[in-house]
């Protein structure tokens, strides 16, 4: 039996998307074949290709907060191939897949793949667009696979797909234990189901119920959103054509354009000892530390940005293991459970992605990778 912790709001600030979906109530059902804990990239992407494969088997999704209320909806959105550990043996195509999910599912998130840019303080590509001051001065070195999304409409698209093929989705609902026997009963909101198998899909929350709270590393990474900039601005500044860029080395930046305005991100907030990120509040402390260390080095990139204002600050979970692979194994308690996380700021595209696989793997028809296991 393992307990998961009651739910609470965090304060983690607000980004600057919507989530339009509303998740109508309904009755815990007594039981279900299929059971999701978290409605994020990874569960709600899960419990739509779950319905799409096998329409005859049911699907419960179980959320503790709203839908994409942990990293999904939090995210900054960059979109990029591959996982932050690189390409794996057997990995296969992400963007390529993640395209094919969008497409099947009917989900429109503007979605843009003009590549990602590379970016550090070494000799850069010719004519290279970006010419900052960062502590000596800062180029594109190289173009790789990637783009951008709105995280708000993929995470409402997930689910309007889940939701249209039947699979229940149930909010402000924290699966407060799980009792592994051979079929798994699961405690929510004070009634049992009984799951044929479940898929814990919680990312860097949650991780009593997953196992990994002493085999990875949570922590809270922030974002802020400048002002709407003018087109002569992104111009000088090198954002005009869309791409996303980080760092290549430290201190981390990432970023992309949202509209006209451009998201600057960076900095890893610890939890506390108990690993519990919902205690974090991003308003005081270290993590206020960095929004403003955030915002003031994005304002001395390039004179374009001197005096920017920034209208939004917020962060979201991210979940690291050693070796920067993604977690994605059967549950160490349950060969009728798989566990997904760990991403570590790669789960734009990834997280859906595996959440298809997952799936796929739960109705016997792919086999799980063995490089997302966690040894004993």
């Amino acid at each position: 039996m393992y307990t998961n912790k009651p739910h609470r709001q965090p304060h983690w600030g607000v980004p600057p998307w919507h989530i339009d979906f509303t998740v109508r109530s309904k009755p815990i059902p007594a039981s279900v074949d299929f059971a999701i804990v978290g409605a994020g990239f990874t569960g709600l992407a899960a419990a739509a290709w779950l319905r799409r494969l096998a329409p005859e088997k049911s699907v419960a999704v179980f959320e503790a907060d709203r839908i994409g209320a942990g990293a999904s909806g939090r995210t900054g959105g960059m979109v990029l191939a591959e996982t932050a550990a690189g390409d794996l043996p057997g990995l296969g195509d992400v963007l390529a897949g993640f395209k094919k999910i969008l497409d099947a599912l009917e989900i429109e998130c503007d979605l843009e793949l003009p590549g990602a840019w590379e970016i550090a303080r070494e000799k850069g590509i010719p004519h290279s667009p970006i010419e900052w001051e960062d502590s000596g001065t800062v180029h594109v070195i190289r173009k790789v696979p990637g783009g951008t999304l709105d995280p708000g409409k993929l995470v409402a698209g997930l689910a309007r797909a889940a939701n249209a093929s039947r699979a229940q989705i149930f909010e402000n609902s924290a699966v407060e234990k799980i009792e592994w026997h051979k079929r798994p009963v699961l405690s929510v909101a004070k009634k049992a189901c009984v799951a044929g198998k479940v898929l814990l899909a919680t990312n860097a929350l949650s991780l009593d119920l997953t196992q990994l709270a002493s085999r990875t590393h949570p922590k809270l990474t922030l974002a802020v959103l400048t002002e709407p900039l003018g087109k002569k601005q992104l111009d000088e500044i090198g954002l005009a054509g869309g791409h996303p860029f980080y760092t290549e080395d430290l201190p981390y930046l990432w970023g992309r354009r949202q509209d006209g305005s451009v998201i600057f991100g960076g900095g890893l907030v610890d939890a506390d000892e108990s690993h519990d990120l919902w205690r974090v509040d991003a308003r005081q402390g270290h993590a206020q530390e960095f929004f403003q260390s955030i915002e003031s080095r994005a304002s001395c990139l390039h004179p374009a940005l001197a005096g920017v204002r920034f209208t939004h600050r917020w962060g979201g979970p991210i979940l690291f293991r050693e070796n920067w692979r993604p977690v994605f194994m059967p549950h160490p308690q349950s060969e009728n459970a798989i566990v997904l996380g760990a991403y570590a700021g790669h789960g734009v595209a990834l997280s859906s992605y595996l959440g298809a696989w997952a799936a796929e793997a739960s109705l016997g028809q792919r086999k799980l990778p063995p490089w997302g296991s966690i040894q004993k």
